[in-house]
């Protein structure tokens, strides 16, 4: 995928999502339509850093370019149906429990302060338990066969190095999971919405990804900014706990999380990474 089509992509899914913004302003008024742009944008910022975490993994494999746009495509079909599954599920724990609510938030800032202080990229896939994990559970050969995702090897029917990759990344965005979805529940509690502002967001993600390849350099400090809007999410579902008349809305709320991902992209135009000089 080239970067102009990667582009022209990526505005086709925002539209989308304006016109869905459209349809529910249309038929249930400007609060839920409001709360679906702000769950949008969360969910579209946080998967930005979950990008470069599937960049170094399809690095750390071998993965050629053609190969990785199967791979996502099937990754992201796996995880619409894992973020249906842990969305409803985490509905029925706020019903039942609404001081989980609280705990969540204090995960969300937790992570918020994980991704602004770790430095950059800090996953190694190398290192990583799930990479292992997975290797170990599939009988994976060690040479590639094109896009396919299974080989065989002396008459034995093994996957290939491919379909292990979409496997991490489906478990990786479980993980994933755990602080983006509690920080929509700050935003709505409406299943439709939550999900569609999910679901929405990942169907972008694979226009996204190749955009990030080529305009590597637009997203040096995002991780730093994901990290003051995980900051803000987190103060937001714990402060009712404190201040009851407190209510931060969800219009501060889209403001926030457009306003630092503005002003992260711009300083990573504006401030070039320093070159090192070889020895």
């Amino acid at each position: 995928m080239t970067f102009q089509r990667a582009l022209a992509w990526s505005i086709t899914w925002i539209g989308l999502s304006l016109l869905v913004a459209l349809g529910i302003d249309y038929y249930f008024g400007s609060g839920p339509a409001q709360a679906f742009l702000t769950g949008y944008a969360l969910e579209k910022a946080l998967s930005i850093d979950n990008l470069f975490v599937f960049f170094m993994i399809f690095s750390y494999f071998g993965i050629k370019r053609e190969a990785q746009r199967r791979a996502l495509n099937f990754g992201l079909l796996g995880v619409i149906v894992l973020r249906g599954i842990l969305i409803f599920s985490g509905m029925a724990l706020v019903k039942r429990f609404e001081w989980i609510m609280y705990f969540f938030g204090a995960i969300v800032i937790y992570t918020g302060f994980v991704m602004a202080f770790a430095g950059e990229h800090s996953f190694d896939p190398s290192k990583s338990r799930i990479v292992k994990l997975a290797s170990r559970l599939i009988p994976v050969s060690k040479s590639f066969n094109g896009s396919r995702f299974f080989t065989v090897e002396m008459g034995r029917r093994v996957a290939t190095p491919l379909l292990l990759v979409v496997v991490v990344i489906e478990i990786m965005d479980v993980l994933f999971a755990v602080d983006s979805i509690p920080a929509i529940f700050s935003v709505t509690r409406n299943p439709f919405i939550i999900y569609a502002s999910n679901i929405l967001a990942v169907l972008g993600l694979r226009s996204l990804y190749f955009l990030l390849v080529k305009a590597h350099d637009a997203f040096r400090f995002v991780k730093q900014g994901i990290g003051l809007i995980l900051w803000f999410i987190g103060v937001k579902m714990i402060v009712p706990s404190f201040w009851p008349n407190v209510v931060i809305s969800n219009t501060l709320a889209l403001g926030v999380v457009i306003s630092v991902l503005i002003v992260a992209i711009v300083l990573s135009l504006m401030i070039k990474k320093p070159e090192t000089n070889a020895a």
